[in-house]
């Protein structure tokens, strides 16, 4: 028999709404599943990528994570992981660092045998390098088998990695595919294997209302997969109707029916009502004891969609706005780079330049505009399931591959 916790999406170092409380939301969960894994007695951890958040973690984000993989060592319980998109380099993961100190074990196509089950490692593909994979394995004589990857597959919601091709192609049968990047937990039985989400450990965005939690799953036989919750920072979900002559008050008073204490407080607001200062919103949940209120008017999106703006929430309308222009790999990262990295801004243009640099000597194909459907699409930041794809292209793709960052240029020079 195995028994391991299977997690993924953590997204370390997020510092969602810009607030460092969220921030280190996002690690004490990662030590929360540490916490359980040592105290239920699992054979191992498995993390099914994105890790951190950012592929260049800060040091405060490194220290702690750091410090739940030497707990897991002292405990002897093996972190096994891959590599998901938010963290995927070309120059290095920080998942071979960690490997490299003995506090973790990168899966690929070899086995890692664990109890009586192999295994295997599949880390995010971008969807142009997935036509090309073999899904070759090195064989194993254990008794069960488990593929680790991360990526949106079918069946599931978002699916556009075929389930059917890899199972169909491996040359591996495997019992179970543990699943990252679609932050919501489910699980479906696909030509006879489990496939499974975990789901995030944190909720990343407004979308992801159920609970955070990861999956316990059993290798005895058959797979038993459970769900876990986690005790995370509480959200609350305030929708709000106004009809004709209703307005703020209206909204302050509902906001006030709800236990806001040290919670993240999301608003939507519908109806034919007045308009709605979200200031005045705001100052209703902060008296009521909210860490942050969030207020989305959904009356100014559908006026703004018009004119193809969101005023609501700025940073959601560019990044929707971005996802729209069929930009090429380089130009998604000048902006990424210029609007949601954590350079500072007197260094900015250094960086842009740098990446440029790279990716012209590396991979001039990142400047070609992305096709219809190689249009990247945010994850964990807002949009709660998962990968902002990368459209690099490897001379000769296999399982392991090491995607470039995603780049710079075109709208920034």
């Amino acid at each position: 028999m195995t028994r391991v916790i299977h997690t993924g999406d953590t997204h370390v170092g997020y510092q969602q709404y810009h607030s460092p409380e969220r921030r280190a939301d996002f690690r004490r969960a990662f030590d929360a599943v540490v916490d359980d894994a040592i105290e239920e007695g699992v054979d191992a951890v498995v993390h099914a990528g994105d890790l951190f958040h950012d592929r260049r973690p800060e040091l405060p984000d490194l220290m702690a994570v750091l410090s739940a993989l030497r707990r897991l060592d002292d405990a002897d319980i093996p972190f096994l992981a891959i590599v998901g998109n938010h963290e995927a380099t070309r120059t290095g993961e920080w998942l071979d660092l960690f490997e490299g100190t003995g506090l973790a074990t990168r899966l690929r196509d070899s086995p890692v045998v664990v109890g009586d089950t192999a295994f295997y490692g599949l880390d995010w593909v971008p969807e142009s390098r997935r036509d090309d994979l073999d899904y070759e394995f090195e064989e194993h004589d254990a008794a069960h088998a488990a593929l680790v990857s991360h990526g949106l597959f079918t069946p599931f919601e978002f699916g556009e990695w075929d389930t059917e091709t890899v199972l169909g192609e491996a040359n591996v049968e495997f019992d179970a595919m543990l699943l990252g990047d679609n932050h919501k937990a489910d699980t479906a039985e696909v030509a006879g294997t489990w496939v499974t989400y975990c789901g995030s450990t944190e909720r990343a965005s407004a979308s992801e209302e159920e609970a955070r939690g990861y999956n316990l799953v059993t290798f005895d036989g058959e797979v038993d997969i459970r769900r876990r919750s986690l005790d995370t920072r509480p959200f609350a979900f305030v929708s709000v109707d106004l009809a004709e002559g209703e307005g703020v008050e209206r909204v302050r008073e509902q906001v006030r029916q709800y236990d806001l204490a040290d919670a993240v407080c999301i608003v939507e607001i519908t109806g034919e009502g007045e308009p709605v200062t979200p200031a005045a919103v705001e100052e209703a949940g902060e008296e009521e004891g909210a860490l942050l209120v969030r207020v989305t008017d959904r009356r100014e999106i559908e006026e703004a969609a018009e004119i193809g703006v969101n005023f609501a929430d700025p940073d959601e309308a560019v990044r929707e706005r971005v996802s729209e222009m069929g930009l090429s790999t380089a130009a998604r990262g000048v902006d990424e780079t210029v609007r949601e990295s954590k350079v500072a801004d007197a260094n900015v243009r250094e960086e842009v330049r740098n990446r440029v640099t790279d990716l012209l000597d590396d991979d001039p194909a990142a400047f070609e505009p992305a096709g219809e459907d190689e249009e990247a699409s945010e994850d964990g930041s807002d949009d709660g399931n998962g990968g902002s794809e990368g459209d690099a292209e490897a001379d000769e793709p296999s399982l392991q591959t090491d995607d470039e960052e995603q780049g710079t240029m075109e709208e920034y020079l």
